[in-house]
């Protein structure tokens, strides 16, 4: 296994990018190594595998159109158009599949329903700027700055809405700069 994991560090050692975004992404040998022995640390200790990272989610929306033009001037994602017209927004490495309420595709959700999803996304800009472009914007704030836990410490977060009423949680980890 560490052969093969250090095979696949080697080729990916020059950067790649994304044609569609143009985003950087650089995987060290070192985390691929590290991935590779966590892995087995997991497989010994029982767990038959282990949950690396979140590559997409799915929001059902009422209208696709509002929900595009939100992410994409609010939130500063890119949309990307795929055969038959579906959507996604784009940001880091992840993306935002969007199923258009009454109109999913299959695989689907057992109960897609708009405006029931609590998502928190960090981000690399100070919380104060993020929290003047959104008043420019008019865009109401539900709650923060505040404090919260996020996944590996404390954060800061802003909260709003999307057109469905999804809460938003806009993030700065506090003291951890290398979370990103």
């Amino acid at each position: 296994m560490l052969r093969s994991a250090l095979s696949l560090a080697l080729a990916l050692k020059q950067p790649t990018f994304s044609k569609s975004r143009s985003i950087l992404v650089n995987i060290s040998k070192a985390q691929v190594v590290t991935a590779c022995v966590k892995n087995a640390s997991n497989q010994s200790s029982g767990r038959p595998f282990q949950i690396a990272s979140l590559d997409h989610l799915v929001l059902t929306v009422r209208d696709l159109d509002k929900t595009v033009d939100f992410y994409t001037k609010v939130l500063g994602m890119e949309v990307t158009t795929f055969k038959g017209g579906r959507k996604a927004l784009n940001y880091g490495v992840q993306k935002i599949n969007l199923h258009e309420y009454g109109k999913e595709f299959e695989p689907k959700s057992h109960i897609p329903t708009p405006g029931s999803a609590d998502l928190c996304f960090l981000t690399t800009s100070v919380l104060d700027d993020v929290l003047e472009h959104l008043q420019r914007l008019n865009i109401s704030i539900v709650e923060g700055p505040v404090e919260r836990t996020g996944a590996v410490g404390s954060i800061r977060s802003i909260y709003i809405r999307d057109p469905d009423g999804n809460l938003i949680e806009i993030s700065n980890y506090i003291n951890r700069v290398d979370r990103l």
